[in-house]
């Protein structure tokens, strides 16, 4: 049965949970899921990542907090078109409607 998974990531990519991360997105793409991930605070930082990319590029549906890109100076200027600049408000949605929704902070 088709799923909608989430994942917030609130760490830089120098932690071993945003290796992880990785893992379990493209596992949960790989079996037919539908995946959210929401990236926040140090895990703003990802999302120029070679990997995050290509998970993006694969179907992950990519939401980046903005304030957080403000916070940790992480340029939006050229952000790629997979990757959506949002709020609080649009993680709210995710924890609701994913299940399972897995925090990492």
């Amino acid at each position: 049965m088709k799923q909608k998974i989430g994942f917030l990531l609130a760490l830089p990519p120098t932690h071993q949970s945003s290796e992880t991360v990785i893992g379990l997105a493209q596992a949960a793409l790989d079996t037919g899921h539908e995946v959210y991930l929401y990236l926040i605070d140090e895990g703003v930082k990802n999302m120029t990542s070679p990997s995050y990319q290509k998970l993006a590029q694969a179907g992950v549906r990519m939401f980046v907090c903005a304030y957080g890109c403000q916070q940790h100076h992480v340029s939006t200027t050229h952000l790629e078109k997979e990757f959506t600049l949002c709020g609080l408000v649009v993680l709210s949605g995710l924890i609701d409607a994913c299940k399972p929704f897995i925090s990492f902070t």
